[in-house]
């Protein structure tokens, strides 16, 4: 399981905020976040067991996260969500990135998930199931379990909203300073809503911040390996801002020879 909180164009100057919280087995380990080979370049970290990820931000700004979906249908996976998910990243933009979804989801058989998919301009979720569901995503905050966007009746989404709009989060600084200690709330007991999972073989195992504005400069990515009641948060910005940097070189380069 995964949670995603993703403030959405409701900030000037930084059109994607990002809070992501992820479950997974202990004994399934990864690798914290690189920039992988490639074109368009992405920052992500990595499965080691499947080489897919599950969230990451490519060169042109374009954010992708992916979390379980709670099905009644015991669909049996033919393919890694976490190497769509790493698929969809090497798309230009959200749009293109809802297609390459929807046509790798009619060449294989994908356990059911939801991914989201936002860039400066558009943003979507899409449930996956026994059939894709493609959803806009609208200004404001947007946060996604393992049921629907915004979905109150998951209640652990509805735990996250009410913790992040107990003040006005009007800049990057403050969304991710409150996102911080939101997502690092320690455990609460069994039965109740946790933003942090803990059980025997299976919890939270990492935690993510992201700010992605309209300058490569002002771009943000921070990661704890593990739970971030117990983890730090590392800071791989310069990752971040050096592919963004050569998003726009090269975004600026096409329109200088499309115009000579």
């Amino acid at each position: 399981m995964c949670l995603l909180a993703i403030q959405y164009r409701l900030v000037q100057d930084c059109p994607i905020l990002v809070a992501s919280n992820r479950e997974e087995f202990y004994d399934r380990p990864s690798h914290s976040p690189t920039i992988q080979s490639g074109k368009p370049r992405i920052l992500c970290p990595t499965d080691q067991r499947a080489g897919g990820t599950w969230l990451g931000v490519n060169q042109h700004g374009m954010f992708v996260g992916l979390s379980n979906r709670r099905s009644s249908s015991n669909i049996l996976g033919t393919r890694s969500r976490g190497l769509l998910c790493k698929e969809v990243l090497r798309c230009p933009n959200a749009r293109r990135g809802v297609e390459k979804a929807i046509e790798e989801f009619g060449k294989f058989q994908f356990e059911p998930f939801n991914l989201v998919v936002v860039d400066r301009e558009y943003g979507f979720a899409i449930y996956f199931d026994n059939e894709p569901q493609v959803v806009e995503m609208h200004p404001g905050l947007n946060i996604i379990g393992t049921m629907n966007m915004n979905d109150l009746k998951d209640d652990r989404v509805s735990l996250a909203r009410r913790l992040l709009t107990l003040q006005t989060l009007d800049s990057p600084v403050k969304f991710l300073a409150v996102a911080s200690k939101v997502f690092a709330r320690t455990p609460t007991p069994i039965g109740k809503a946790s933003m942090i999972q803990r059980g025997t073989d299976f919890g939270t195992v990492s935690s993510t911040l992201i700010a992605i504005g309209n300058k490569p400069r002002d771009a943000i990515f921070q990661y704890s390996d593990g739970p971030a009641d117990k983890a730090r948060y590392e800071d791989y910005s310069p990752l971040l801002r050096d592919i963004l940097s050569r998003g726009l070189r090269e975004s600026r380069v096409k329109v200088s020879s499309t115009t000579s």
